[in-house]
């Protein structure tokens, strides 16, 4: 497994997984003003193809995955939890003192992936994403203390 960043040839199959695992994919435009903000985008290669793909920003002291995705014909063998980890080491090497993200009320493999990356649940977002039919779903809010030193420390 390589994790490297991602190139203009990778987009049409992070495309293509971005459709399988998500009701409401990212356009091709939301990835390419992603890159022009200047977030970290990456994909995972099992065999030169693409099997998963992530986004990470970081500034101010903090780190936002905003996306995180492996195809479906791998999931389940570990390539998700690997990719988490690494993003978990690129935040902290950018001096992130916390790691924040957002998942689907529904979504509860990734809520476990979370938790047992010791991600702790901090809050809600009511009606935060879009389902099919027109509804809306809630949205939990997970927080990774990064930095442990003095993180609380205001004196």
């Amino acid at each position: 497994m390589l994790i490297r960043k991602l190139m203009e040839e990778d987009l049409p199959a992070v495309l293509e997984i971005e459709q399988q695992v998500y009701p409401f994919p990212w356009s091709r435009q939301i990835f390419t003003d992603t890159i022009e903000s200047g977030a970290l985008l990456v994909v995972v290669e099992d065999g030169q193809r693409v099997k998963g793909y992530a986004v990470l920003s970081t500034g101010g002291g903090e780190a936002q995955l905003f996306n995180i995705a492996v195809s479906p014909d791998s999931q389940g063998r570990g390539l998700g939890r690997e990719l988490l980890q690494w993003l978990i080491e690129q935040a902290k090497q950018q001096q992130a003192e916390m790691l924040f993200l957002e998942v689907r009320l529904s979504n509860q493999v990734a809520q476990l992936l979370y938790l047992d990356m010791g991600f702790n649940e901090i809050g809600l977002r009511k009606r935060y994403y879009r389902c099919n039919g027109g509804g809306r779903e809630d949205a939990l809010i997970y927080a990774l203390q990064l930095q442990s030193e003095n993180y609380f420390n205001l004196s």
